[in-house]
């Protein structure tokens, strides 16, 4: 297996690192990190084995100090336990009767495309900053959330995008990274104290939203994630407080879950696919005409048109493999396990390694190139590939899942439908940087764009 990674011309790649001890030590391998041994899987067939054949062995969620503070075993994310299995079942099941997946949320989504496309259209053609590409996807979130839409200027719509932002950069600095190592740091570096003070003024912005969305509540039905979770958290009866599940904690850290997952992920994967089409034109061009040749320029894209946009389809999935939002995400061994030819004791921390499994050469033609070609046959048709992990695998898979492949497809297809994305005048194709910056995700450097519309 090769070192080269996307990302080539990063130094000391931390991939290109991995991989080379792969290729020395075998796909699975171990490391002290700090005082306790973890357990690293490489590549798509030691992943596969962990996650989804072995996923009982490997599915509890690791230990993150600085994001645990306030998490505290609530949620999905974080959870692990009856809490997890409870809340995730939960969570699934309210997210689909809301639409998730569905004609309700596809309509949504559209508007939101509309109204995303008026905030480009605004510039004039002028260079604007990515974060306007960042603030549909929030809104259809907070929509299953709260039951509303924010205007993209709403003071307490851009006060929770900028906590979202200030928490991603600060739970994923090189201190918080060693706090979460050395937990004994928490003394010395800032981070800690910062999060929880975000956290904070973020849950007292959510309890005002909680109560405005629990004051339409129907006991008969629901209409957002909030009304059902208050109305499951009246009607549960336990024998000891202590025992409930459904707690204002929980709901706080599960719409947590929900936002980060449903902005950070999503909008940083648009604006690293919008800064892929600067960067290779004749990309978006491919896509641009297969647009124009199938539904035109004036209906906006929907679902169904997935099946015969496939090369849109395929440029959305390329973006997912090449930006690797999470890298990866540490795991935890419930119980002592036999894997294999290994003993791993109870507690061990494993990472599945998600960027070997999307750079692994056996299973992408071209994994250091951005090439929508990995999800096409010979036929130009949409081909599913095992090997795309953007959304994790096993157990702990992405909930929102279906959710985010509807709107990369939408969101992305209605730009390019719209638009054609070019660099500010002076900058060069060349000039444009698509190393990422290393936060809690791996977000794209600063950019700007400017959009044309297309006529």
């Amino acid at each position: 297996m090769s070192g080269k990674t996307f990302y080539s011309t990063v130094k000391y790649n931390i991939i290109n690192i991995v991989f080379q001890l792969a290729k020395k030590y075998g796909p699975i391998f171990s490391f002290h990190f700090g005082s306790a041994k973890a357990v690293v899987f490489v590549g798509y067939e030691a992943n596969k084995e962990a996650l989804v054949n072995a996923h009982y062995s490997f599915g509890d969620r690791g230990p993150i100090p600085i994001a645990d503070n306030f998490q505290q075993n609530h949620g999905v994310f974080l959870s692990n336990g009856e809490i997890w299995k409870v809340t995730r079942r939960f969570m699934l099941s309210i997210l689909r009767d809301l639409g998730m997946g569905k004609r309700p949320i596809e309509t949504r989504i559209i508007e939101e495309l509309q109204f995303l496309c008026e905030a480009i259209q605004a510039y004039n053609g002028k260079p604007f900053a990515k974060k306007v590409l960042y603030l549909a996807a929030p809104n259809i979130t907070f929509g299953m959330l709260f039951g509303r839409r924010f205007v993209y200027d709403d003071p307490t719509f851009q006060r929770m995008i900028t906590i979202m932002d200030e928490l991603v950069i600060n739970i994923g600095t090189p201190a918080a990274k060693c706090y979460n190592v050395f937990p004994i740091l928490k003394y010395f570096v800032k981070e800690p104290a910062f999060v929880m003070d975000r956290i904070h003024q973020l849950n007292e912005i959510l309890k005002v939203l909680f109560k405005e969305a629990k004051e339409v509540k129907s006991e008969a039905s629901f209409r957002t994630y909030t009304e059902a979770f208050v109305q499951k958290e009246e009607r549960e009866i336990v024998a000891d407080e202590k025992e409930k599940i459904f707690t204002e904690r929980n709901l706080l850290a599960s719409a947590f879950d929900l936002m980060l997952g449903g902005t950070e992920t999503t909008s940083t994967t648009i604006q690293w696919c919008i800064l892929f089409m600067m960067k290779y034109p004749h990309i978006q061009k491919k896509a641009q005409d297969e647009i124009k040749s199938v539904i035109g320029l004036e209906r906006p894209p929907r679902w169904e048109d997935q099946k015969v946009l496939p090369y849109c389809l395929a440029v959305a999935h390329e973006a997912q493999r090449c930006a690797n939002i999470f890298q990866f995400f540490p795991h935890f061994t419930p119980s002592d396990v036999h894997y294999k030819d290994y003993f791993i004791p109870k507690g061990t921390l494993t990472i599945p390694l998600f960027s070997s499994v999307l750079n692994d050469e056996t299973q992408w033609e071209t994994p250091n190139q951005f090439n929508p070609n990995h999800f096409l046959d010979a036929d130009g048709k949409f081909v599913k590939k095992d090997a795309f992990y953007a959304f994790s695998k096993g157990r702990r898979v992405c909930a929102g899942e279906s959710l985010a492949r509807m709107e990369l497809f939408l969101f992305i297809t209605g730009l390019l439908q719209k638009f054609t994305f070019t660099p500010p005048p002076g900058v060069s194709t060349d000039d444009l940087d698509i190393n990422p910056v290393a936060v809690f995700t791996m977000r794209p450097k600063s950019y700007k764009v400017c959009a044309t519309p297309r006529q």
